[in-house]
């Protein structure tokens, strides 16, 4: 049986399968001639791929066997001589042989044929290749979504083979395999492998281009964004005020007399302002760092009125008493007088509240004609409070010291470091080190802000530190300061600056400076006495203040024309009852009680110690919340007394028979220290041989196994204190006479004032005696060791 013959249209770079409706441009004149012919018969015709594309005029062998007989359903001429041919994939068929090749090539073919199948295996790729096609249609966006719709609609598996294949994307080699395999499930599992391969090739395309339009995007919406802002800028004139800003800055540096370090510094930071955007985040980090280095003042100092005339009629004007500190003041100034460039003094003022410390230092700025800083260093606790923070942080700000500068806006300020003593140290750093270098005057000259980064001089910065003790200073801090101690004030001195500065103040402060007021010497002194102790004048003032506060009210009630006049039964009346007692503490002498003086942060103090004695078996009871070196004295002055039981009329086993109850009375307050020693040994002697001691009378001193009793300190306060209370007689160490020229003359004249070097003397003064000076030679006649005690042999 003869083979079907029929013209041959090779293929250049494009296959056609069966049920495929293709159209085709065809120009090659073999090719057109082919496609005439069958034109003029069945209208079908074989369409075959040429194995290279370029191949203009192909021999049998350059095409490829097996195609697809197709049927032409439109054929079309068009101007320029080509064909347009719509053709329609029919059967798939093999080229058996080339018949003729004159005008074009004739070929015999036959099909090839076409197995069914079915069953399970073909149901399950069946289901799997359409759902692998869903996806790749997703991911391929040239492949129409209705497309699906199509495919979901055919049952025949090789129909289906062949429709899928035309939507692929493949190489021409993979689809004429496809096209060569006549069985439906080798094509279907062909094809699912190879989408597979191809979804995964789109989903990688996906994500490049995902990442692609991200980046363009962003990088798209900046530069809209930037000519957008530039378009604005132009029209308010933003550019041209930040190249203003810019010339303003060089022109600021030019102008400031900054260090050779600190002009390189702002210059470079300025290049690099010049490079950036003007709203960046990182132009106006250098924006604030170049505002705050030309805001400081660089090389710029107020001229000192060295006057010391001048300055130390400005400093009576404004403080009574406090010579030591106005002394020091003037020396400076004298000193700056002869020195062309002193260095600054650092001075520390301690000395209780309400003395007056701070309010010196703008004293002193007012004396020397300079501006005056103050920063409060209570509760600081953070290193960069001092130094400033580094500009890798945001919201980075320089220390308080180039800040206070700033504010100043000159290089030799008085700068006052209040409340030294209440700093702080936590796991941020010690502020109390960083205040090493600013208070050393051999370092301070090259002072280094961590904002900054620059040395700044400091040495030319007049530091006042003020402290209520030394205790919560370290100890390196206090040896780079000049400490000098300002003690209370004596009652004559309160009086003197109640009536000099604080009655005119409230007076003011309380709008009675119009009205007709005269305030006597015994109300003040009334309220010095009853109600305030203290060692400063604050809660003077407060209570001045509150007298003013009621006068007021009565102004307000009858008119600024009556004249008020204020005594003692007046400020009674205002103030209410008394809070204080004034005078001696005990009306009489008492068996086993007697007055300490004691020194506090706020001044000096009376302390009572008692001491009673009751039947026990020797045990030493102390009390009043004490502390050890305290406790330590009174077992210090039991151990004495045992030892001069016999010589002061004692039963030498006195002890084996009686329990002693030392006590402290405000027992809620702690109280140390060893300067209550000789006290405590007078009131045990007392409460032994029951003779009582003087209430008139207080001591102060150290006591010794031996009884030599031991120098102390703060015997200024101690003495003010003592005469505070009217108390007539102190008793102090020998060793601390030399301190006697610190306690005010008027303090000195109204006080007895007895050194003591040993525990028989305190006995002979503090004790209400008949005959003293017996009971003395008594004591002196004696010593510990004549008691019959006796020791083991030695060999």
């Amino acid at each position: 049986m003869s083979k079907p013959t029929a013209p041959l249209l090779p293929l250049r770079d494009i296959i056609v399968f069966p049920h495929q409706v293709v159209p085709l441009f065809v120009g090659r004149e073999k090719s057109i001639a082919a496609l005439e012919e069958a034109m003029a018969g069945s209208k079908e015709i074989l369409l075959a791929a040429q194995k290279k594309a370029k191949t203009n005029e192909p021999s049998p062998e350059d095409i490829f066997e097996v195609g697809t007989l197709a049927a032409i359903i439109q054929l079309l001429r068009l101007p320029d001589g080509t064909v347009k041919v719509l053709v329609e994939g029919k059967r798939r068929a093999r080229i058996v042989d080339y018949l003729s090749a004159d005008r074009f090539y004739t070929v015999s073919y036959e099909e090839l044929p076409h197995p069914s199948e079915s069953g399970i295996e073909m149901e399950a790729l069946l289901r799997s290749v359409q759902a692998t096609f869903e996806s790749y249609v997703k991911l391929n966006k040239r492949v129409p979504p209705e497309t699906l719709t199509v495919v979901a609609g055919i049952d025949d598996p090789s129909k289906l083979a062949d429709t899928i294949t035309c939507y692929l994307t493949l190489k021409l080699p993979d689809k004429q395999g496809l096209l060569e395999s006549a069985s439906a499930m080798k094509r279907l599992e062909k094809l699912h492998e190879l989408m597979q391969a191809e979804i995964e090739i789109l989903q990688v395309e996906k994500k490049i281009r995902t990442r692609v339009k991200k980046q363009m995007e962003k990088t798209q919406k900046e530069y809209y964004l930037n000519e957008q802002m530039q378009a604005i800028q132009k029209e308010l004139g933003e550019r041209d005020e930040f190249k203003n800003e810019l010339n303003e800055l060089e022109e600021r540096i030019g102008q400031k007399k900054l260090s050779k370090e600190g002009e390189q510094r702002c210059r470079a930071e300025l290049r690099k302002l010049k490079m950036m955007s003007p709203m960046s985040a990182e132009a106006t980090v250098v924006r604030n760092y170049l505002d705050w280095v030309l805001a400081l003042p660089w090389g710029e100092y107020t001229e000192d009125n060295l006057d010391v005339d001048h300055a130390e009629s400005v400093l009576e004007e404004d403080h009574y008493g406090l010579q030591k500190v106005k002394e020091r003041i003037i020396e400076h100034l004298a000193v700056q007088a002869l020195v062309e460039r002193p260095k600054g003094p650092i001075l520390c003022l301690v000395g209780p509240p309400g003395v007056g410390k701070t309010s010196l230092a703008r004293s002193v700025a007012r004396a020397m004609g300079r501006k005056f800083i103050r920063i409060s260093l209570g509760g600081v606790r953070d290193e960069a409070e001092i130094r400033g923070h580094r500009r890798t942080y945001i919201g980075a700000m320089p220390g308080k010291i180039v800040q206070s500068l700033k504010r100043a806006g000159s290089s030799n300020p008085v700068f006052l470091l209040d409340e030294i003593d209440k700093m702080s140290t936590d796991f941020r750093g010690d502020p109390s080190s960083a205040l090493l270098e600013v208070l050393d005057p051999e370092q301070n000259a090259t002072f280094g802000d961590h904002y900054l980064d620059l040395d700044y001089d400091l040495s030319r910065i007049l530091f006042i530190a003020t402290a209520n003790t030394t205790q919560g200073i370290p100890a390196p801090l206090q040896d780079r300061m000049e400490i000098i101690r300002l003690e209370g004030y004596t009652e004559p001195e309160k009086a003197a600056i109640a009536k000099k500065y604080l009655v005119p103040k409230q007076r003011e402060a309380n709008g009675l400076k119009d009205v007709s007021l005269s305030v006597s010497d015994g109300a003040i002194s009334l309220i010095i006495q009853r109600y305030t102790r203290e060692a400063g004048v604050r809660s003077l003032e407060r209570e001045i203040s509150s007298v003013c506060r009621k006068l007021a009210r009565e102004v307000v009630k009858h008119g600024k024309d009556k004249k008020l006049k204020v005594d003692e039964k007046k400020v009674e009346k205002l103030l209410g009852v008394h809070k204080f007692r004034y005078g001696a503490l005990e009306e009489k002498d008492e068996i086993g009680l007697t007055n300490g003086m004691a020194w506090t942060s706020v001044g000096g103090d009376l302390l009572q110690i008692e001491v009673t004695a009751m039947p026990g078996k020797g045990r030493l009871i102390i009390t009043g919340k004490l502390g050890d070196v305290m406790q330590e004295s009174a077992q210090a002055a039991m151990s004495y007394v045992r030892s001069r039981a016999e010589v002061l009329g004692a039963d030498r086993s006195f002890y084996q028979k009686a329990d002693f109850h030392i006590h402290v009375p405000e027992g809620a307050m702690p109280k140390d220290g060893p300067s209550a020693g000789i006290t405590m040994a007078t009131s045990l002697v007392s409460a032994i041989i029951r003779v009582p001691v003087r209430h008139d009378l207080a001591m102060t001193g150290e006591i010794t196994l031996r009884g030599r009793v031991l120098p102390i300190g703060g015997l200024k306060e101690k003495a003010l204190a003592a005469h505070r209370s009217k108390l007539k007689t102190i008793l102090i160490p020998k060793e601390n006479e030399k301190d006697l020229h610190e306690v005010p003359k008027s303090v000195l004249d109204e006080l007895e004032v007895i050194p003591v070097d040993h525990m028989d003397e305190v006995l002979k003064h503090a004790l209400v005696l008949e005959d003293r000076e017996a009971f003395f030679r008594k004591l002196r006649g004696a010593v510990a060791t004549d008691l019959s005690i006796e020791l083991p042999a030695t060999h």
